[in-house]
């Protein structure tokens, strides 16, 4: 996934079998290779690399968990009004975002209309059972950056259980999930960034359970000519982002949801993701820029978290 991962577990690790925790993380490493080989276009073979290539018009077999995040993805592609889309892959690798090692570029306006035609996750079909997928024209190529480490996050913290760890903390890339407590007793206690280059905290959440994202443009990023150009890209218009929200952070029982929207929300700006943000429900924390300064906005469900903080 390009990315780093931590996982903290309470339970008497002083008197933990060495072998077991050596034991445990070579499980935890294979179950990311899994996923990786899943779901990721840096790898040639993986599921949707094949998929990728597949003609179009025929069903190709996946995975169940394959299977189940391009459903999840496309649920939230419906609302969201398409502001997520996981077929923005022709937009991403024309901006220089994908697995095609090249400069950042710059495309003119034509490339991007032309890219545009082929993005519409409308076009992916999916089967649970058996596990399926279909794209209806040759040119789909889905992208599953925004969504692929919450669910990462999800199947780790799930085998995790499955071994009877009550007590954890598993993060990939910034992406986390939790339950119960930490080595104090307490709520695990996570950190949102600030947007700035210092990489401060702007706000702490204590979590005793479920998931959190952030998508933020404040560290993937090229500039050229003296303008930034963000890595995240709006699928309705094929451009980088450029409104003031620099960072989202949504909670949710499970990561691959909190990973999705939090991407949605963050192409769909302040005002626009706000309103998806109180219409869904969710606890949602936006950093916003005005000037030299950030505005915090948060919907009432994120409010209430901080309040049950103080109690």
């Amino acid at each position: 996934m390009g990315t780093t991962y931590s996982i903290k577990i309470v339970k008497g690790i002083d008197g933990e079998n060495q072998d077991l925790l050596i034991d445990l993380q070579r499980k935890i490493d294979s179950i990311l290779v899994v996923v990786n080989q899943q779901m990721s276009t840096y790898i040639d073979s993986s599921e949707i690399s094949r998929f990728n290539r597949h003609q179009a018009g025929m069903w190709f077999d996946v995975s169940q968990n394959l299977a189940f995040v391009i459903s999840k993805a496309n649920e939230i592609s419906r609302k969201s009004g398409s502001a997520f889309d996981i077929t923005i892959g022709p937009l991403v690798n024309l901006w220089g975002f994908g697995p095609i090692l090249k400069v950042y570029n710059i495309p003119g306006d034509e490339e991007i209309k032309k890219a545009r035609e082929f993005v519409d996750y409308k076009k992916v079909l999916v089967k649970m059972n058996p596990a399926s997928v279909m794209k209806t024209i040759p040119e789909i190529y889905c992208d599953l950056s925004a969504i692929a480490k919450g669910y990462g996050v999800d199947v780790v913290a799930e085998f995790i259980e499955s071994q009877d760890y009550a007590n954890y903390l598993v993060e990939i890339g910034g992406e986390v999930r939790t339950r119960g407590v930490n080595h104090n007793n307490k709520p695990w206690q996570i950190g949102i960034s600030t947007p700035d280059s210092q990489f401060g905290i702007e706000k702490v959440v204590s979590l005793g359970g479920g998931s959190m994202a952030t998508s933020g443009d404040y560290r993937n990023y090229f500039e050229k000519d003296g303008v930034r150009y963000s890595h995240t890209l709006d699928p309705r218009t094929g451009y980088p982002i450029t409104h003031r929200l620099a960072s989202v952070t949504v909670i949710h029982d499970s990561c691959v949801v909190a990973d999705a929207f939090a991407t949605a929300i963050n192409v769909l700006g302040p005002e626009e993701g706000y309103k998806l943000a109180l219409k869904e429900k969710l606890p949602v924390f936006l950093i916003i820029r005005s000037d030299d300064t950030f505005i915090e906005k948060m919907t009432p469900e994120f409010q209430e978290i901080l309040n049950m903080m103080e109690k």
